[in-house]
């Protein structure tokens, strides 16, 4: 082998090992997540902005506010729309969304918000739903996707209204859809409220696989500011190691 292709394939190897030493790995104990895109600041720069800091790990869009019937709305990061429809378009996010993943970056959507109008009838409602989301955030086909062809990482499930209904039978529909496509690795996660059991992902949580749970753990009697007195995050690190399916829940 001639230096300059020994060289070559060194370069090759370390730019491998780069690639693989920033990107996310959910089994990590220090991964950064950040929901973006309500502006709540005023001050909310653009999605590729944020995935060039190092410490981000997962971007979670926020938020699908409307659902089965598709509302979106990421305040100043996107207001356009497709032509002669309400849903929005957004080009700018799409490839942001790419230079995230890029970087190493996983990028999810969430759905709900304490905000909008969304839920389930039935089971069946939400399998059909999962087929949507696939067509129009992921690998399938779509009229109409938000984020052109960017694929999404995932979905988180951020529900604090419109029943309890269906959650389970999306999520196994949506894995369906998953694991057939094996190029890349695909995430559910959710965002419980802190009192146990949540009111609207409680049963969910209990029957059906997450990769990540974001407790929120403030605007509640068992928040952070309630600490130690009410604080209660060992009832979830108690769920996430006995209760839950996925037993390596992070």
């Amino acid at each position: 082998m001639q230096p300059s292709t020994l060289l070559k394939h060194v370069l090759q190897v370390q730019l491998i090992i780069q690639v693989v030493s920033v990107a996310f790995d959910v089994n990590c104990n220090s991964n950064y997540a950040s929901y973006y895109g309500q502006n709540s600041a005023r001050n909310q720069a653009t999605l590729g902005s944020y995935c060039a800091d190092a410490t981000e790990d997962v971007i979670i869009l926020a938020f699908m506010n409307g659902f089965p019937n598709v509302e979106l709305n990421f305040a100043n990061a996107c207001e356009t729309t497709f032509d002669g429809s309400s849903l929005l378009h957004c080009p700018n996010i799409a490839a942001d969304i790419k230079f995230c993943q890029s970087k190493g970056k996983a990028v999810i959507l969430s759905m709900g918000g304490a905000a909008g109008s969304y839920g389930f009838s039935s089971d069946s409602q939400a399998s059909q739903f999962a087929d949507t989301m696939w067509n129009m955030f992921f690998k399938g086909t779509a009229t109409q996707r938000p984020f052109d062809d960017a694929v999404l990482d995932g979905i988180d499930l951020d529900i604090e209204g419109g029943g309890a209904s269906g959650y389970a039978a999306f999520i196994s529909q949506l894995r369906a859809h998953y694991v057939s496509d094996p190029s890349k690795q695909y995430y559910i996660a959710g965002a419980p409220q802190c009192p146990f059991p949540d009111a609207y992902l409680g049963s969910t949580l209990n029957s059906a696989w997450f990769d990540m749970v974001f407790v929120q753990f403030y605007n509640n009697y068992c928040g952070l500011n309630a600490y130690p007195t009410w604080f209660n995050f060992a009832d979830w690190d108690t769920w996430a190691k006995t209760q839950s399916v996925n037993k390596n829940v992070k």
